[in-house]
């Protein structure tokens, strides 16, 4: 009987539409993981300060305990009633004077303290609380890298089990399609395409360049594959500039740049919300890990909705 429209396979242009579609909400959870996983470090970093002030409150607290303890131990046991006593049987009036201040300083001395016990109750409340309250943001925010990576592992997946269910014969044309695009890469990448740079930037583009053919891997910073936001990262490291590990974060940090006046080094950021970066290497050209079936690659500039650009350092 013939096929039916509705079981047919489906087209291989069809297919790589939607893998790489797949593949861009994968990186899109991804980059979004990676964002979770610098709010992390940063609330856990706030959340270790936090705990060591409240490890020295406690210590302050359990000194003025002590102290308040010992002081209410010395009244019951009648220390102060037997000063009292000494005073009245004093022969000498001016010693009696001066035990009476002495009595008055030392009563002053217990309401002060009680003062401060007070004090400290409430300040050691209101860092316990501090305490609970950056670990329960710390614990939504793990909850978040969680089901990012869920995201990620899904839509990559999915993006497996539908090549898988092509024929053999449209794998296989599909297979030869990107084994040319890698191969134009690395033909590209020979090629003198990147224009000289100058000072820190030329550290960072050469670095890049280095890296084309390397796998993608999402969430991976090198040295064998790398994520977008990861291969900018380590670039401009090697020029001595820190970038965080996050295209969004790496657009919000930089000093933005007309993608007119691009030169090499500066960095060029896709989609919105922003989810995608590259390096710019000069002649309409950048360096950027794409996806898991292209890797680390050379690419025209304008070959994804380019939103912006930024030049670090």
């Amino acid at each position: 009987m013939p096929t039916s429209p509705a079981q047919a396979e489906p087209d291989i242009d069809d297919v790589q539409a939607r893998v790489d579609k797949l593949y861009h909400e994968a990186e899109q959870a991804s980059e979004r993981h990676n964002d979770a996983r610098i709010e992390l470090e940063e609330l856990q970093r706030e959340l270790d300060a936090v705990r060591s002030d409240q490890q020295r409150q406690d210590e302050q607290m359990s000194s003025v305990r002590e102290q308040v303890r010992d002081s209410i131990v010395r009244t019951y046991q009648g220390q102060n009633l037997s000063a009292v006593g000494q005073v009245v049987v004093a022969d000498d009036p001016s010693a009696f004077l001066a035990q009476m201040s002495t009595l008055s300083a030392y009563d002053g001395l217990q309401d002060q303290l009680f003062d401060t016990y007070s004090i400290e109750v409430e300040a050691l409340d209101i860092r316990r609380q501090a305490t609970a309250a950056q670990a329960a943001e710390l614990a939504a925010v793990e909850e978040e890298l969680a089901e990012e990576k869920a995201t990620i592992d899904e839509k990559v997946d999915e993006a497996e089990a539908l090549l898988s269910r092509l024929e053999a014969e449209e794998r296989e044309a599909l297979e030869a399609r990107e084994a040319v695009v890698s191969r134009d890469a690395q033909r590209t990448e020979t090629a003198p395409v990147s224009v000289p740079a100058s000072g820190r930037a030329a550290a960072a583009v050469q670095y890049a360049l280095a890296q084309v053919g390397k796998s993608y891997v999402y969430g991976a910073a090198g040295p064998s594959a790398f994520d977008c936001s990861g291969l900018t990262m380590m670039a401009w490291r090697q020029a001595g500039v820190s970038l965080p590990h996050s295209s969004s974060a790496q657009y919000g940090g930089g000093t933005k740049v007309s993608t007119s006046a691009l030169q090499p080094g500066d960095l060029v950021y896709y989609y919105s919300p922003i989810s995608h970066v590259g390096i710019y290497i000069g002649n309409g050209q950048i360096v950027d890990a794409a996806n898991p079936s292209t890797g680390v690659r050379i690419t025209s500039v304008n070959s994804m909705p380019l939103v912006g650009a930024t030049r670090p350092g």
